[in-house]
């Protein structure tokens, strides 16, 4: 049945998923080796059956792997070549703007700070979006939607989510994040720092010293560039409660490993 929905002009979330089990046979979130060639295979047959033209994403992903047939493809990759309904991955991406934004909606939607995002929690972020966007659905939608994006997302598979891996809802040039996981430090190192730039032993980072952390960072690790220091700032700081930035949550950014 799955290689009969990539005929369609339209895929839904549910068919999309199904899609993506079908061809990762070995369940290692890949398409890769022979999976991913009877995944070209059956894609070019069922879109000639169907009428229909390899769009650009198709054509261009075709061309790559012809060119190395080592390339794989994880279900983020498969997202953005599928004509998924309504491009609900794109859709969900681009309704989150700014990295800013992203860290606002996580402590809104982290709603019982734990530090991750379960299923009940990123439901409801899903279903304030579509409300915000005034796209009806319903609840089988939601769900399928919900269960899909933490297939997306949840790299760890142990069913929830974390800034990092939430974070891959946003366009790589927003995603900060990314600059961050070559920053990241243990338990112990983070505390210290922590405890140094808490210079008025307050419990909190303020934004000032938050400010000077940052900027001691970016001279330190070289993937940070102050030119962007602002943008770091700004989204850190959105995690805060009322501009007091507390251990927990910095934590959320710069350390390795769960406090």
């Amino acid at each position: 049945m799955a290689n009969a929905y990539l005929q369609g002009a339209e895929i839904s979330a549910s068919q999309f998923l199904e899609i993506f089990h079908h061809y990762d046979k070995d369940g290692n979130g890949y398409i890769e080796g022979k999976e991913l060639q009877n995944f070209i295979k059956e894609l070019q047959h069922a879109r000639k059956q169907a009428g229909l033209e390899l769009t650009d994403q198709m054509r261009a992903f075709v061309e790559e792997y012809e060119k190395n047939d080592d390339v794989k493809m994880d279900i983020t990759e498969l997202a953005k070549i599928l004509p998924t309904e309504e491009n609900f991955f794109l859709f969900f991406r681009q309704q989150v703007k700014s990295c800013a934004e992203f860290m606002e909606a996580w402590r809104k939607y982290d709603a019982d700070h734990s530090g991750y995002i379960e299923s009940d929690e990123l439901k409801n972020f899903l279903s304030d979006l579509l409300q915000r966007a005034k796209k009806t659905y319903d609840e089988q939608k939601l769900q399928d939607y919900t269960a899909t994006m933490f297939k997306i997302f949840d790299s760890n598979n142990d069913g929830k989510l974390c800034l990092a891996e939430m974070a891959r809802l946003l366009p790589e040039q927003e995603n900060f994040l990314l600059k961050f996981q070559g920053v990241k430090m243990d338990t112990k190192e983070f505390n210290k720092i922590f405890d140094l730039y808490d210079k008025d032993r307050s419990g909190y980072v303020d934004e000032n010293e938050l400010d000077a952390l940052l900027k001691d960072l970016c001279k330190i690790k070289k993937v940070l560039e102050i030119s962007n220091l602002s943008t770091y700032k700004n989204a850190i700081m959105a995690l805060s409660d009322g501009g007091k930035l507390y251990r927990a949550e910095l934590a959320l950014v710069l350390c390795a490993e769960e406090l």
